[in-house]
């Protein structure tokens, strides 16, 4: 098992508690687990609006929310279901409304209701609009909680764990005899792993991990760097819960939403900036690899030209909080800049092919003996105990 953010842990422990007897070990470069997407996030757990009817990303969705639930319930994890309210705010809004709806119904989300200026005021008493969607099933959890409780239940089930551990290469599995089963070889820096079947949760790097293991060069990762502002002490009561904007289906991304999270923090975010290395945390990190391979890349290139407009949008919205919080006070009017301060950031792995699309589904392929997950965008977390036995299926499939 390669990577050790929430979707790894979960696929792990699936696979330890359907072959008890196998040995079953998880390598995470990092020197601690969940480092990257997982305790980057703004923590929630949604509920399946947005999907595509009959994809993975809606089925596994509205599946794993209700599987997360009763984990954290049963693990005493702390959560909460703060809801969402999805605010249309001019008349284009509220015909994407009417569509969003039927997709959400069509996705099966639980207790999804329309609601109108007054009901809005009811929810989110700081917030206007013409109409929303109002989703009470939505939550908010820490990841990174759920992904130690995750570590613990492999861990005593007879996995074992191994931080600081990259893999450099994953080569296609050598050919198979009539008495040598084939196997894959993974290159770390303490020698090599030989397993009869490995899966690959590797995020960031799950692109380079495919190809080296002989999978096709297409989708690429390219790093999405999501920024965040804070709304500052003794103003989040601005908002309960989460109030999202209505998606401009032509844009791709949800645009500035405002989320508070379980530990009471007001979130207004996140952009969503293409940058110069997969660590960009910081935002004028360059990594001279990362940013020749997403230069490089035809795709790249495609995707800037097909989506300038939004891609304009998100440079004013990361180098101008003023502009961000613009587009949050559209939902939330008493919102002001004196109100914010700068807030986390984290960086999407964002799959993308080699004609500019996003890729938006979750992406799973088998590469010889191996399994790998090479695009789980959100609502990768919220889908993980899901996603996790789709995965394990997959690996264990003859």
């Amino acid at each position: 098992m390669v990577g050790g953010g929430i979707l790894g842990l979960a696929t792990a422990r699936e696979l330890k508690s359907r072959v008890p007897d196998a040995s079953v070990c998880l390598l995470e470069a990092e020197a601690k687990l969940a480092t990257h997407q997982t305790s980057h996030s703004s923590g929630v757990i949604h509920a399946g609006v947005y999907y595509e009817p009959g994809s993975l990303r809606a089925r596994l969705c509205v599946e794993g929310a209700a599987m997360l639930r009763h984990y954290c319930d049963q693990r005493e994890v702390p959560r909460k279901a703060n809801g969402k309210l999805i605010i249309a705010t001019d008349e284009d809004d509220l015909e994407r409304l009417d569509a969003l709806e039927l997709r959400a119904r069509a996705n099966g989300v639980a207790g999804l209701a329309r609601v109108d200026e007054r009901g809005i005021a009811e929810i989110e008493p700081e917030a206007r609009g013409l109409g929303a969607l109002h989703s009470p099933e939505t939550g908010v959890v820490d990841f990174s909680l759920v992904a130690g409780a995750l570590a613990t239940d492999f861990e005593a089930a007879g996995g074992t764990i191994h931080p600081g551990t990259p893999v450099a290469v994953a080569r296609p599995p050598r050919p198979a005899t009539a008495t040598d089963r084939p196997e894959i070889a993974l290159t770390t820096p303490a020698g090599k792993v030989r397993a009869g079947r490995a899966v690959f949760c590797a995020g960031l790097q799950s692109d380079r991990l495919a190809r080296d293991a002989g999978g096709p060069p297409s989708p690429r990762i390219v790093p999405i760097r999501g920024g965040y502002l804070r709304v500052r002490p003794g103003r989040e009561h601005l908002v309960r819960g989460n109030v999202y904007p209505v998606p401009d289906p032509r844009l791709p991304f949800l645009g500035a939403h405002l989320t508070r999270t379980i530990d009471g923090e007001l979130l207004i975010g996140p952009t969503a900036l293409l940058v110069a290395a997969r660590d960009a945390y910081r935002l004028l990190r360059v990594s001279p690899r990362d940013l020749t391979e997403t230069a490089v890349w035809p795709g790249t290139w495609r995707m800037i030209g097909r989506n300038w407009r939004a891609t304009l949008r998100e440079l004013r919205h990361s180098l101008s909080p003023r502009a961000l919080v613009g587009e949050a006070a559209r939902m939330v009017p008493g919102l002001g800049i004196d109100d914010v301060e700068p807030g986390p950031a984290g960086i999407r792995a964002q799959a993308l092919g080699r004609d500019g699309g996003l890729i938006d589904d979750f992406l799973i392929e088998r590469i010889g003996n191996g399994v790998h997950v090479r695009n789980a965008p959100s609502p990768a977390a919220t889908s993980s105990l899901a996603l996790a036995r789709l995965i394990a299926d997959r690996a264990l499939a003859a």
